[in-house]
């Protein structure tokens, strides 16, 4: 099956409250195709940790964008995708954690979200188009 990528678009961007010491901030890239209503790409979630703590990386995350048809929230986003976390040493192996996140957007991909990874669920927060 091929995917028409006719009408795409790329978006970048952050949810968080960027500025505020210690908060755990994600940054996405990805490829809108509103055509199928079809939302990829990644997700890196930083914060202020002791290495390797403070950095996150979900290579590949899928969702949906709907139009809400009403009001300033022009769009509704919502994320999934998993990620591996590293035992620590002097284990070996990794287990798979779920990341999931929603993203209520104007037409600029600015708005009010929120996303969880692991055991951190963050929301009401800002979301800003890079």
């Amino acid at each position: 099956m091929s995917v028409n990528l006719i009408g795409s678009y790329l978006v970048n961007g952050t949810v968080g409250n960027v500025g505020m010491p210690g908060a755990p901030i994600m940054h996405f890239s990805l490829v809108v195709v509103p055509s199928l209503n079809s939302v990829s790409g990644s997700v890196e979630i930083t914060q202020a940790l002791a290495p390797p703590n403070g950095l996150t990386t979900i290579k590949q995350v899928t969702g949906v964008i709907r139009a809400t048809g009403y009001g300033k929230v022009t769009h509704i986003v919502s994320l999934q995708g998993t990620y591996n976390v590293d035992f620590p040493p002097p284990a070996i192996g990794f287990t798979s954690e779920k990341f999931t996140a929603h993203m209520a957007i104007d037409n600029e991909w600015n708005g009010t979200g929120g996303f969880t990874y692991g055991r951190t669920d963050i929301e009401n927060v800002p979301v800003k188009r890079a």
